[in-house]
């Protein structure tokens, strides 16, 4: 008879924080966890008082920031797996926007 194999249970953090431009998060008494906000598109234009409204979620399995929309898994910040939409550069299309202008 073959038992199914329970899931491992998905990384949780116990609390968050932003220290200047990245991100903390502790795991456990032993491990604490950090990336740069430019991992990640939104994140990397937020302003720094978007980015301290940081919350934990799901139990402490997500990472949210409401005012910017932005969800992130700690399971994959964890292990190091930046997972986000194609980097946009508002820079460029601002700068484009101002060439067409003068024209």
């Amino acid at each position: 008879m073959n038992t199914p194999t329970p899931a491992p249970a998905r990384l949780a953090a116990k609390r968050c924080w932003m220290q200047g431009r990245r991100v903390y998060l502790e795991i456990n008494e032993r491990r604490t966890v950090s990336f740069p906000t430019s991992k990640y598109d939104k994140l990397a234009y937020a302003s720094q008082v978007e980015l301290e409204k940081i919350h934990l979620h799901d139990a402490g399995h997500i990472i949210r920031w409401e005012s910017i929309d932005e969800e992130i898994q700690v399971e994959d910040v964890a292990s190091q797996h930046y997972v986000h939409t194609p980097r946009s550069t508002p820079f460029e299309h601002a700068a484009e926007a101002g060439r067409k202008s003068v024209r």
